[in-house]
């Protein structure tokens, strides 16, 4: 497994990251304990899940999972999303931040988090108030490091320069959707992120198992696949989509190597990207996933790839 530094900060995190947002739900227990085991003897270390990922219950197993497991992990969480009924339990304040790390704690059984991550931007919640109970957590052992998520490069950018600014903790991560067919990210986030050495944490890098090449133009969803009721897949399910996933599987065959692997692989590609968070609901996936860490796409590569996801070339 590949390493590589979280941004610009001391902690080194694996170039595949295990996304944990099924756990407690269509992953149980026992699940969760085998795609755990399996991750870190892959050398897997960063695990990524969130407070309202299965209504807690994914931070509940996690707990479970890792005792006696933690000095081998990375873990992220984050803070945001809707975890009660009152008017207070959403968002970024620091009312609701202090709240979510002492729920998350608990359900992790941990005394501290290693990445905690505003998992969306708050416009009710001045962003210094923010910033500040996050430094506070730091301050107080119980946070080590802290991300953003689905953040604009101007939301990311300000609440930086801020930190900067008042002596306060910025954000080493950014946690965004980036994938082959989602790029938006590379008109302002990336350079950003290369400028100031934050780390990118992409996340859907397969668009929800389209990129795996099991999706075929003209055919039915394979059973049981989410490409059967997800809007989200089926948006992808366009001639254009297929055209590229179609020419890049071929591209990656003849390289003795699958699309999903391609996928991570061109991610990785990008230096300022830290880790690939992909989810798993089977350890077969959690092994297919480490695998894409050890194909390193050379620049020559990389621009065929790139020139058949822009529609200039074929490879």
């Amino acid at each position: 497994m590949e390493y590589r530094q979280l941004g610009n900060s001391g902690v080194r995190v694996s170039a595949i990251g295990l996304g944990a947002n099924q756990f407690g739900g269509k992953v149980d227990q026992a699940g969760v304990n085998n795609i755990i085991d399996a991750a870190l003897d892959l050398g897997v270390n960063l695990i990524d899940t969130a407070d309202v990922y299965t209504r807690g219950h994914s931070e509940e197993t996690l707990g479970i999972a890792l005792q006696g497991k933690w000095d081998r992990v990375v873990l992220a969480t984050k803070v945001f999303g809707v975890t009660g009924e009152g008017t207070n339990d959403t968002g970024a304040s620091r009312y609701h931040i202090m709240n979510g790390v002492e729920a998350s704690l608990r359900r992790l059984k941990s005394d501290h988090i290693d990445l905690y991550q505003i998992h969306r931007w708050d416009a009710n919640t001045p962003i210094e108030e923010t910033l500040r109970a996050l430094d506070d957590l730091i301050r107080q052992g119980k946070v080590r490091y802290i991300g953003a998520s689905n953040f604009a490069a101007w939301q990311l950018a300000n609440a930086n320069a801020l930190a900067v600014f008042r002596g306060l903790t910025p954000f080493v991560s950014i946690q965004n959707h980036y994938h082959m067919l989602e790029r938006e990210q590379e008109r302002e986030m990336l350079p950003y992120c290369q400028a100031f050495n934050v780390g990118m944490l992409p996340y859907f890098p397969l668009a929800g198992g389209f990129l795996t090449g099991k999706y075929e133009r003209g055919k039915a969803a394979p059973s049981g696949s989410r490409g059967e009721d997800n809007p989200y897949v089926q948006r992808y399910m366009t001639d254009a989509s297929y055209d590229k996933v179609e020419a890049l599987s071929a591209w990656a065959t003849e390289r003795g190597h699958a699309m999903a692997e391609l996928a991570h692989a061109w991610l990785l590609a990008h230096p300022q990207v830290s880790s690939v968070i992909s989810g798993a609901t089977r350890v077969a996936q959690v092994v297919a996933n480490a695998k894409s860490a050890g194909w390193q796409l050379t620049a020559e590569e990389l621009e065929e790839v790139n020139a058949v996801l822009d529609g200039s070339a074929e490879p």
